[in-house]
Parts: C-alpha cells; structure tokens; sequence
C-alpha cells in the first residue's frame, strides 16, 4: 500500500462545509489564546474570511471518510503582503500561498497537519507551481515546528495587517 494514500483527501470546500470550517478555525483560535500566541486573537479569521475563501475558490478541506479533518487557504495567486519582505525569497515567479491552517480539535495529536502540506504540495506540483510560501506568527510555535519538520526555508518577515510574520518558502519542483 503507498504510505501517500492514507485516505484522506484535499478538496475544494463548498457552501455545505462554510459552518464546519468556522467551528474549526474557532477551536484554533482558542488553541492559539491558551498557547500563548497573539495570532488570530483580533477578529481574523471570522466567519467572513471564510465565505470569502469559499466564494475566491481558495478554502479546501482536508477529509477523511467525508469528515473534515483540517482546513486552509490555497491562493494560486500573487499575495500583495509578499511583495515586500524584509529578507529574500528563494524563488521569484510563480508560487502557492498557505494560509490559513487550522485542524479540527478531534484530530489534533494525528499529524494532520503535515498530511495537509503534503497533500497541497502534491496539488501545486499538478499546477507546475515551482514553489509554496507560508508565513506565521513569531509565537505561533506548533505551525513553526510543522514548516521546520518539512523543510520550508525560513526567508525573512513579511507584514500583515500591519504586523510582522516569519515568511517561509519551499521550492517543490
């Protein structure tokens, strides 16, 4: 059996999963509060963030079994926030951006995560996209381990919403 097919599947979330993705971007939320962390403690993502994600074709889903297990933000797409970044990307031209990241509570402890990057860097390399950039907060430290573990390069800071954000890169080509 290929160690890839584990049965989960990165789809396109639709209008249908617009209520389940929010409870879990809700639960990250809390879990960023009590590691600490002063992401996503000002309002953002919401709701809105959501159905704009879903509308722009850009939210996905991680599921198994029909059960959503993580949910993110794919942009095939220029993010203006990137353009200027205090530092240097590894690549210029096309690229993925990651935002976004959240894995429902009753999955957490599993790896999802790491299943979720390996799953959009297989769908960027089927686009012919030569590389992925992610960013995070300085104190988000689960996310900081997970683009460690997979080998993102760390390029410098971006800004967003006017604040500073480790931006990573990973040339997957």
């Amino acid at each position: 059996m290929d160690p890839k097919d584990d049965g989960y599947i990165l789809r396109m979330a639709g209008d249908a999963d617009k209520e389940t993705i929010w409870q879990i971007l809700q639960q990250a939320i809390e879990r960023r509060k009590k590691d600490g962390s002063e992401q996503w403690q000002n309002g953002y993502p919401n709701l809105g963030t959501v159905t704009a994600d879903i509308q722009n074709k850009a939210g996905f889903v991680l599921v198994k079994n029909e059960e959503i297990a993580a949910y993110t933000a794919l942009i095939f797409d220029t993010e203006p926030a990137y353009e200027t970044i205090e530092g240097a990307w590894l690549t210029t031209g096309k690229y993925a951006v990651v935002h976004r990241v959240a894995v429902s509570e009753k999955f957490i402890g599993q790896g999802i995560a790491a299943k979720l990057f390996f799953k959009i860097e297989d769908l960027v390399k089927s686009k012919r996209i030569p590389s992925i950039k992610v960013d995070t907060n300085f104190d988000n430290i689960p996310m900081l381990k997970i683009l460690e573990k997979l080998q993102y390069t760390y390029c410098g800071e971006v800004y967003l919403q006017g604040s500073p954000r480790k931006a990573f890169e990973k040339i997957i080509s």
